[in-house]
């Protein structure tokens, strides 16, 4: 009773922290329209990043990016099963807030002078929620452990539903703030604008991935199988490299980790995880395909939820947080297909997973080819 009391306190002081005029402008604007763009309109009003497109586009960043903090931090207010009062999840909360703060206090951008400090102020937000994914990862373990004995898991949709829209969030706020700073730079790569290559090549950037991966699995396991890359390498479209990086990097890491265990203490040579590209007029469809034993079908449900890993949990393992997130595992969260998903669907695309018992496990990442799909805004 006791502890719960002081949990209480420690709520309502985070809550104090803040002045309530303040919490009630994150209220006022919390309320507010969230306005959608789509990667081709981004494409095409960054290609002349004049003071002119700059001034714009900082206007509506400032009135956007305040609406859409401020949602997130109310979400997180008032989240089930006591998450919101979780010391985890009230510091996200704080920086969300701080966040929200911060945009206000900038005066109107009204001219380059007031730009420049506003790109320097979202410049400065994005580092501060470089580690949100861990703390968030950190709460929702903390709150895991304590109902472990009272919910099932497969009950917690409402926790589910929030992560995905958090996260879906948290992948346009960055992209939008990214994307204007990029904006900025004087003497960018050929065919890139901001964040986006106009002339990606998919294949070029599975095979960066798959080394990546296939890296670490060598510095986990000692060994990591072959992977074969099928496709054009010439073939391009526009799109985001660093989330086409991401995406294929879990989906590998996952074949892998998967291939390696099963074949860890066999005679036999493990097979080789293959990638085909293909492009179609609507969508480029990447396929990973390995023989790493599967997923059982009463497993399928769990992969894309937030509470299920089939690896140990790195943060049962480091208790300070700053060390969890500096050590890159080949498992850990249960986070990777369900944030590599959301990733997928913020352009337009999807993510799908088809497992043969026994066998192995097929993922067909789908990437919109038209470019033309506004946000999904949460």
């Amino acid at each position: 009773m006791i502890f719960v009391e002081i949990k209480a306190l420690d709520f309502m002081a985070a809550i104090e922290a803040f002045s309530k005029s303040l919490l009630q402008e994150v209220h006022k604007w919390g309320c507010l329209k969230q306005t959608g763009v789509s990667l081709r309109y981004m494409m095409e009003f960054g290609s002349q990043p004049t003071d002119k497109n700059l001034l714009i586009s900082a206007q509506f960043l400032q009135k956007e990016l305040a609406i859409r903090i401020a949602r997130r931090a109310i979400e997180l207010e008032s989240l089930p099963y006591g998450l919101s009062k979780k010391p985890a999840i009230l510091k996200v909360r704080d920086w969300y807030v701080d966040s929200f703060r911060d945009i206000r206090s900038c005066p109107e951008v009204k001219d380059m002078k007031d730009e420049r400090e506003f790109t320097d102020v979202i410049k400065a937000i994005k580092v501060r929620h470089n580690n949100v994914v861990p703390t968030m990862a950190l709460g929702v373990q903390q709150l895991k452990k304590e109902l472990k004995t009272k919910i099932d898991s497969e009950d917690l949709v409402e926790i589910h539903e929030f992560l995905d829209r958090f996260y879906l969030s948290r992948i346009g706020v960055r992209m939008l703030i990214g994307q204007h700073v990029e904006l900025h730079n004087p003497n960018p790569p050929p065919h890139v604008v901001g964040y986006i290559h106009t002339k990606m090549s998919p294949v070029s950037v599975a095979r960066n991935a798959s080394e990546d991966a296939r890296s670490i699995c060598m510095r986990e396991y000692g060994s990591a199988p072959e992977i074969n890359i099928y496709g054009d390498p010439d073939f391009t479209f526009p799109y985001v490299p660093a989330h086409l990086h991401l995406m294929v990097f879990e989906l590998v890491k996952n074949s892998l980790r998967a291939v390696q265990e099963r074949y860890m203490d066999s005679d036999k040579v493990s097979p080789p995880i293959r990638i085909i590209v293909a492009d179609g007029l609507e969508d480029v469809t990447i396929k990973i395909s390995d023989e790493g034993g599967g997923i059982p079908r009463s497993g399928l449900p769990k992969i894309f939820t937030y509470l299920y890993s089939t690896a140990r949990n790195p943060l049962d393992e480091h208790a300070d947080l700053g060390v969890a997130d500096s050590v890159t595992t080949m498992a850990g969260y249960g986070y990777g297909l369900p944030i590599s998903r959301l990733y997928a669907r913020y352009f337009g695309g999807d993510l799908q997973i088809i497992s043969m018992e026994g066998y192995g496990t097929d993922a067909y990442l789908h990437l919109s080819r038209l470019g033309d799909s506004q946000e999904p805004l949460p």
